[in-house]
């Protein structure tokens, strides 16, 4: 066996109804201001009357000259428009209004963004699903999709070996028409050594090759990728790609696998250099065996083993 706008219109009509809603808080003091002035002058007029000009404690209307009422209209209109002109207009002009704006809008801003803080906390507690904190538990790998059913592939002695300098320790006929035949249609992904092992890409596979090297240059259709969770991530639109080998990528990979296909050779290799890491029963189930026995096209016996999540 061979050893990765509806956002921004919903943000863009946040902050039109923020600029809208200031504009109408303005217009509120700007009346709110008018009144009280009105008022103001409104009482002094009243006081200076009943006061100074005697009105109300003798009134009647045919004992006072209707231009003296015209004057004091005038003048009443007059104060209005002096304070308009002069003190509204300093204290209440564009830059006043552009201040208000600012204020409110970021006030508004304020609140919107503290909504949303606290919708993605829990949007982020529902995404902690059992799969996310298996992904979590390897610290090689990072939250990317996992795809639907992740299958490592290997042949295997019964100490685990699974290869020595690079190349396989026997050579079991049905074992590599059982490879052929599972990862055939399918992406495989392995490691730079596992691909160079080969004489050429294997016909009807789509090969991912994880590799540190920057500059690694490989046939086309060969898709090069730096990290496992890379691979995973360019396999994603496959229902089940395969991990190839070697020893390190079995290591990264079992922990993020759905379905083991073990070929277990029934023999120690004691030369081997590359091992396949302990299968977990308590983590594997084994749901498939078939034992062959050893005959003049296999030296060894061996059993093509399935294993499952449990």
């Amino acid at each position: 066996m061979f050893g990765k706008k509806k956002q921004v219109s919903s943000i863009d009509k946040d902050q039109l109804e923020l600029i809208e809603y200031a504009q109408k808080r303005i217009r509120q003091k700007k009346r709110l201001y008018i009144h009280f002035v009105v008022f103001l002058i409104g009482a002094v007029f009243l006081i200076i009357a009943n006061t100074v000009l005697g009105i109300g404690k003798d009134f009647t209307i045919a004992g006072v000259n209707w231009f003296v009422y015209a004057i004091l209209a005038w003048l009443f209109l007059f104060i209005y428009h002096f304070i308009n002109v002069f003190i509204t207009n300093k204290f209440m002009g564009k830059e006043w209004e552009k201040l208000q704006l600012d204020k409110l809008v970021n006030l508004q801003q304020s609140r919107i963004d503290a909504l949303k803080k606290d919708f993605l906390k829990e949007e982020s507690k529902i995404a902690q699903s059992q799969a996310y904190n298996e992904a979590q538990s390897q610290p090689e790998i990072s939250e990317k999709k996992k795809t639907k059913e992740l299958t490592v592939i290997v042949a295997a002695g019964e100490n685990n070996a699974i290869g020595k300098d690079n190349d396989l320790i026997w050579h079991l006929s049905n074992d590599l028409k059982r490879f052929k035949k599972l990862t055939n249609g399918h992406h495989i992904i392995m490691g730079r050594k596992t691909f160079e092992s080969f004489p050429k890409p294997l016909p009807n596979r789509t090969h991912i090759v994880i590799t540190r090297q920057e500059d690694y240059k490989a046939p086309e259709g060969v898709i090069i990728v730096n990290s496992l969770e890379d691979a995973i991530d360019a396999a994603k639109n496959d229902d089940q790609p395969f991990i190839i080998g070697g020893g390190e990528i079995y290591k990264q990979s079992i922990s993020l696998a759905d379905k083991l296909e073990i070929t277990r050779v029934h023999a120690t290799f004691d030369n081997a250099d590359t091992f396949f890491p302990e299968i977990d029963k308590s983590i594997w189930k084994e749901v498939s065996r078939i034992l062959h026995d050893a005959d003049e096209k296999h030296a060894h016996a061996f059993s093509f083993v399935t294993y499952l999540r449990k």
